[in-house]
């Protein structure tokens, strides 16, 4: 985690104009599509916003034309009705600032999500899911 006296963190943060840093995902959960850097919390922090959402957790799959596309899970509220469509149009949205290719390109709805015991969502097991997924030449990422 030290190299040449710097602490490595595997943060990624930002600074503002007046040179304050936030801190806006980790490292390796960054997706990469077409070369263009997607943070997940980011996309999460729109899918929050909407009313049917309960929980999301959003991750990188691979894809044959962008090397990785953003991928929704979405736990919707109790007795929520949403279709991928209203979901990604929701994402869309000019008020919500995501753009086109930080939009999901796929969205899967679940009943639950892997969590630990304090509630923080296991991505790894959902990429493990994928890699099985695609490893068994199963359905879409998107099904």
């Amino acid at each position: 985690m030290i190299r040449n006296e710097w602490l490595y963190t595997g943060d990624i943060a930002v600074m503002d104009e007046e040179g304050y840093f936030s801190i806006v995902d980790r490292k390796k959960e960054m997706i990469i599509v077409s070369g263009f850097n997607v943070y997940p919390t980011e996309v999460e922090s729109v899918l929050y916003q909407h009313p049917k959402v309960q929980k999301v957790c959003v991750l990188g799959v691979p894809d044959a034309t962008t090397g990785e596309a953003v991928k929704a899970y979405v736990v919707l509220r109790d007795g929520g009705r949403a279709t991928p469509e209203e979901i990604l149009e929701w994402c869309r949205h000019p008020e919500h600032g995501l753009t086109g290719y930080r939009v999901p390109k796929h969205v899967e709805f679940r009943d639950s999500l892997p969590e630990t015991l304090v509630g923080k969502v296991l991505r790894r097991v959902l990429l493990e899911e994928e890699r099985q997924r695609a490893s068994a030449g199963g359905a879409a990422p998107g099904s």
